[in-house]
């Protein structure tokens, strides 16, 4: 029976309480606990809010509201201030455990004890990144050069929200998140945030192996992204390949400037 009881789950929650459900049953399925269990909501509908307060009846969970929604960047800061232990993993409402997900955890978990200067550990990704040392048990180092034209934009995705283990001093060595934006460009930002101090990060390989993102019918992402990100267009997407490279780099420049 897995108990991590230096770590403290951190899970944002919008209008989809029965995926939260299907998140804590499979915690549940395996016997993993924590320290605590934060759900952060950002003002969901009071149908979703009753919902999690039967759900605590079940589960120890501690729930944290908002009177209105502030969005995403207050969602995960007003959650992470909560957390009083040393380490935090953060997940989405959208996710499932799987069996291997627990062993994988004690092993970041430890390797994160031993080696202070290391920041983060992804357990999950919609594509796995392209420059990595491998280190030990599927876990690799994430390498970023900057100015290495070769190695393209996707080098620039060190920091995700996708699930992670991390520090719970995250937001004093990064920043917080920016409040009251867009939530893909709030996850942007904190990316260069990241980018710019020169994080130390490790990232499961097989990433499919540990955790599941499932979008039902019934609570789909409340994320609505625009037509230049999804087309499929051949010239768009060249476009979009060189403007975001161009962009990334730009970006970083400026953020390294203000530190």
């Amino acid at each position: 029976m897995p108990h991590f009881n230096d770590i403290t789950l951190l899970i944002t929650h919008y209008n989809r309480s029965k995926s939260l459900e299907n998140l804590l049953s499979s915690l549940a399925d395996f016997q993993i606990s924590f320290a605590n269990i934060v759900i952060s909501d950002d003002a969901s509908n009071p149908q979703h809010i009753n919902y999690v307060q039967n759900l605590a009846k079940q589960y120890p969970i501690q729930l944290i509201t908002s009177s209105v929604n502030k969005g995403l960047g207050n969602n995960i800061n007003k959650g992470q201030d909560a957390i009083k232990t040393l380490y935090t993993l953060y997940i989405q409402e959208d996710f499932i455990i799987k069996p291997l997900f627990a062993q994988k955890l004690a092993i970041a978990n430890q390797m994160m004890r031993q080696d202070l200067s290391l920041d983060m550990v992804r357990f999950y990704a919609y594509f796995k990144y392209p420059h990595l040392k491998p280190i030990t048990e599927g876990f690799s180092q994430i390498i970023f050069n900057q100015f290495n034209i070769f190695q393209g934009y996707r080098k620039f995705y060190v920091y995700s929200d996708h699930p992670h283990l991390r520090r719970s001093d995250f937001l004093e060595k990064f920043g917080r998140y920016d409040e009251g934006i867009k939530s893909d460009r709030t996850e942007y930002n904190m990316m260069m945030s990241v980018l710019a101090k020169n994080p130390k990060v490790y990232f499961y390989e097989h990433i499919t192996e540990l955790i599941d993102q499932e979008n039902t019918v019934a609570e789909p992402s409340t994320v609505k992204r625009n037509f230049w990100r999804n087309s499929d267009n051949y010239l768009i997407k060249v476009i979009r390949i060189i403007y975001r490279y161009l962009r990334f780099n730009l970006d970083l420049i400026i953020y390294k400037l203000k530190r």
